[in-house]
């Protein structure tokens, strides 16, 4: 493991002060449980890396906010607190299963939602459904406030649009309307404590369906080519022709798939299953049944 100055932040604009004095030498610790990894890595993803600085007592950057038509998870809100949340179980069900489905019961109590997102693991469990909602990121440091969507800032693995000084101090997504239906489907070698090798996330809304993989694209992204075949389609439609349009659509999320991540060894296994996880998905959505 290699050696580091820790660092611990009273408020949000110490650590905003930490960040831009400090920069790229510098990681932020919430939760830990991606960081603390990397760190036993000697020749790991931060070579120069000479402080840690601690935000994890930081009251402003805890809790579950329901502001009107959008929900808030604070930068240090856990994955267990998102899936045990009551209203985030009714209203974006597909969301509390993903942060479910994240390791252990020790690793969802400590990691962060947050840190899913600053970490941008192509496999991140919790991703796909915050795509799917189009969330947006709250980014503070000391030149400025700004808000980023997800999508935008998901640029490349593990390696997401943020600021050396930039602190992510929430994540919020609009509440989907009434009657809204969602799934989150993973694959793992295991049934618990499983790195993703699939998963996808699923919302029927009033809008139409949108469809995001996890582990298949380069970062996590809607299946644009899969929602234009469901465009227009309602959950009365002739069984039929429904089921035949499900399928088309899982098809055409593997499709893009090998467009945008090329064929690899794991092109073989992953084509199948993505369009038999996609069409699952879709048909708990579209045909009943809670997801």
């Amino acid at each position: 493991m290699r050696h580091f100055q820790f660092l611990s932040a009273r408020s949000v604009e110490e650590a905003l002060g930490i960040l831009a004095d400090k920069g790229e030498a510098c990681r932020v610790l919430a939760g830990g449980t991606d960081l603390l990894v990397d760190l036993r890595e000697e020749d790991g993803r931060w070579p120069g890396l000479r402080w840690v600085l601690d935000i994890s007592g930081l009251e402003e950057l805890k809790g579950i906010r329901l502001d009107g038509d959008t929900v808030r998870l604070g930068a240090l809100v856990t994955h267990a607190q998102v899936a045990s949340h009551p209203v985030l179980a009714q209203e974006v069900g597909f969301l509390a299963e993903a942060c479910r489905s994240v390791g252990s019961p020790q690793i969802r109590n400590r990691g962060t939602v947050a840190g899913n997102v600053v970490n941008s693991s192509p496999a991140a469990d919790s991703l796909p459904p915050l795509v799917a909602l189009q969330a947006e990121v709250e980014l503070a440091s000391l030149r400025g406030r700004r808000t980023v969507p997800l999508a935008q800032m998901l640029d490349r693995p593990y390696r997401p649009l943020l600021g050396p000084d930039e602190l992510v101090t929430a994540i919020r997504f609009p509440r989907p309307p009434r009657g809204s239906r969602s799934c989150f489907i993973k694959v793992g070698r295991r049934r618990a404590l499983a790195i993703s090798r699939l998963s996808v996330a699923v919302i029927a809304l009033d809008s139409g369906v949108r469809i995001v993989p996890g582990a298949a694209f380069p970062m996590p992204a809607r299946a644009q080519k899969a929602e234009a075949i469901l465009r227009g389609l309602s959950p009365d439609q002739e069984s039929a022709k429904l089921g035949e349009m499900v399928v088309a659509a899982g098809q055409a999320a593997a499709e893009e798939m090998v467009e945008r991540a090329g064929v690899r060894w794991s092109t073989e296994y992953k084509y199948p299953v993505l369009v038999g996880i996609t069409r699952r998905a879709l048909e708990r959505v579209l045909g009943g049944g809670q997801a």
